[in-house]
């Protein structure tokens, strides 16, 4: 697939780093996360072709869509077949510093609006980014079409300076929820290392 030729503005730049990628992806058979990337690409794309007036190159953008497009319906395709033949494991690695991994893109699949509860084990919510990132996350999940009640977190605590910062970041976020009628349960544990998260919905399904 040709390289882009898109212009250097923030998105387009975005765009083009993340497809970039997707084709790495592709080109490794780590067709998840290609997918994933292609997805991600093609949506800033869309949204470049919005603002873009030139006529040529909106000609150029559509093709270039349309190419990523074709490419990333065939990969669905051939991971449902690998699904429906019983092949399919699925496995995300997310490698340092990569883009085109927003938790709407990694965990959509399995946000039915039957899902009500959601477990997560994670170590580390204690620094300010981990806390917000953690906020970003249970704010996906009180999106449509889901319709959580409880998110139940357990995590290990900051014994040393910040350990009130993941106190009062906790609790903010937990008031927070609270205002959208769901309810965060805080556990901790000094035994846990590992990230897991549980989503509850007719089947128990662990990502």
């Amino acid at each position: 697939m040709a390289k882009s030729s898109l212009g250097q503005d923030s998105d387009s730049t975005a765009a083009v780093a993340v497809l970039k990628r997707a084709v790495e992806l592709d080109a490794e058979s780590r067709y998840q996360q290609a997918l994933v990337c292609y997805q991600e690409g093609i949506d800033m794309l869309l949204q470049v072709l919005k603002g873009t007036r030139d006529s040529s190159k909106r000609c150029v953008l559509r093709t270039k869509i349309s190419d990523y497009m074709d490419r990333a319906e065939n990969i669905k395709k051939y991971l449902d077949q690998e699904k429906e033949d019983g092949k399919y494991h699925k496995q995300i690695k997310i490698e340092e510093n990569a883009t085109g991994f927003s938790y709407e893109s990694l965990f959509k699949e399995y946000l039915h609006e039957t899902v009500t509860e959601v477990w997560i084990e994670d170590p580390y919510i204690r620094q300010t980014h981990q806390l917000y990132n953690f906020l970003r996350f249970c704010e996906m999940l009180i999106k449509k079409p889901c319709k959580i009640r409880t998110i139940h977190l357990l995590t290990s605590v900051d014994e040393g300076f910040g350990n009130t910062q993941q106190s009062s970041g906790l609790q903010e976020i937990k008031q927070s929820l609270r205002s959208h009628g769901v309810l965060l349960e805080i556990n901790y544990s000094s035994s846990i290392h590992d990230r897991e998260i549980r989503v509850v919905f007719p089947l128990d399904i662990v990502i």
